[in-house]
């Protein structure tokens, strides 16, 4: 398993509140995530860091997760613990109020990868010669969409784009999509905030990902081109790579 990540401040932003990272648990499973945060007087950096940082300090020190029911039933709960914590601490802290952040995280087996999501941060997997999609923005222009409101390309440039109706630490209790999907050797899973997603097509991110280079390279790559049109938002990116040395390979955390 080969993975890589990378956040960049974007060209127009002051700072950064995108977060994300990568670990292998006591048996070698890699959980990889990101979380781009927002609001509360500049906290969604706050947010999105004690995320990240609770979420794979908890998995360090999980093992026997061993089938898709157990993955699913680790990211619940722990998730669910982690949305109560920022809540918490939003509640508590007056220059934290009302904070929050979006979250992607996926858990890499050999067989299966297993992804929770909330928000406008996106999963995808590319496996041959497709590049899909698998979350599904939890954002007002999306439900728009969906209930065919608006079209997509009307979408692109709604002024209510960036409306959430979902984000983990704005409420006690989150309601969190998690599913299960099969993955095969030479197969990429793809994580970004939308600070990618808004600015590069599908078809430009598969051109890229299919590139013989490395996964910093093609990261970089992708970073670029969403700063060359404009930059407005921060930019974060993870890709793990299906390869042939399976989950218990070198991991270097980030």
């Amino acid at each position: 398993m080969d993975v890589a990540f990378k956040s960049d401040v974007g060209q127009i932003r002051s700072h950064n509140e995108d977060n994300g990272g990568f670990s292998k648990n006591k048996d070698g499973l890699l959980l990889v995530i990101v979380a781009d945060g927002m609001g509360g007087h500049q906290a969604g950096d706050v947010a999105s860091l004690m995320t990240i940082e609770k979420l794979l300090g908890k998995w360090r020190e999980t093992s026997e997760l061993e089938t898709p029911t157990s993955i699913e039933k680790w990211l619940d709960e722990a998730i669910s613990d982690v949305n109560e914590q920022v809540y918490q601490h939003s509640t508590e802290n007056p220059q934290c109020q009302g904070m929050g952040t979006t979250l992607v995280a996926v858990v890499c087996s050999d067989q299966f990868v297993t992804y929770a999501h909330i928000g406008d941060s996106r999963a995808y997997l590319m496996n041959g010669e497709t590049l899909a999609q698998k979350t599904e923005d939890h954002s007002l222009v999306n439900e728009l969409v969906r209930s065919g409101q608006i079209t997509e390309v009307e979408a692109e440039n709604h002024p209510r784009r960036n409306v959430l109706l979902r984000a983990l630490g704005t409420e006690k209790t989150i309601k969190i999509d998690i599913e299960t999907i099969n993955w095969d050797k030479g197969s990429y899973i793809l994580l970004c905030s939308d600070g990618l997603s808004n600015k590069v097509k599908d078809e430009e991110i598969f051109q890229v990902i299919q590139k013989k280079m490395s996964l910093d390279m093609k990261i970089s790559e992708l970073i670029s081109l969403a700063n060359e049109r404009g930059g407005e938002d921060n930019i974060t990116i993870a890709i793990a790579f299906h390869d042939n040395e399976g989950t218990h390979g070198d991991v270097h955390e980030r």
